[in-house]
């Protein structure tokens, strides 16, 4: 298919391999996308520190807010910069460790069978319209590849894990993106 530079990784996005994904268990369906969003620190959005995040060579003495994140090891199939930009770390048909402690629909370990989407952003900070430009044309990539996932499918990460994550946050528009999606 045209889509992928080799099957699970997409040619619309730059290929930045994480090191942090595992196998989903056999026979699992591909059938939830969960949108998160991360900012490193917090509101920063000019720099690379997610990217050596997911790729596990942030230096945690950089700033304050890291020391945290020492030992971290997580991942998102995909990155949507404020700029637009499409980074993918995770192999589709792999399970990235985006969702941690999650359920949805009676079933836990969300990264079993979703795909993660992180958005550059906070829950505060309203994303910027080339991010809901490049989330819509991602997302309907991906219905097309995946005939398990549906509109009704999509999450935030607040839904699979309201005890512990906020994300996207009450400022993402689902209105405006789901309305998007073909």
């Amino acid at each position: 298919m045209e889509e992928f530079r080799r099957e699970g990784v997409l040619n619309v996005a730059k290929w930045i391999p994480s090191p942090n994904f595992d196998h989903r268990p056999e026979k699992a369906i591909i059938d939830l996308l969960v949108i998160h969003n991360i900012s490193l620190p917090l509101g920063n959005f000019d720099d690379d520190y997610v990217e050596q995040l997911f790729t596990n060579c942030l230096d945690c003495d950089v700033h304050p807010d890291f020391q945290d994140l020492k030992d971290l090891k997580v991942s998102s199939h995909f990155f949507i910069k404020r700029d637009g930009e499409l980074i993918q770390f995770v192999n589709c048909e792999s399970r990235a460790w985006h969702a941690g402690e999650s359920l949805y629909d009676g079933r836990n370990n969300c990264n079993d069978f979703s795909l993660g989407i992180e958005l550059e952003g906070t829950d505060f900070i309203p994303y910027t319209d080339m991010q809901y430009q490049r989330l819509t044309e991602l997302t309907n990539i991906l219905l097309t590849l995946y005939p398990a996932l549906t509109k009704d499918s999509i999450v935030g990460h607040s839904d699979i894990a309201p005890s512990r994550k906020s994300d996207p946050g009450e400022i993402f528009d689902w209105n405006r993106y789901k309305k998007a999606l073909i």
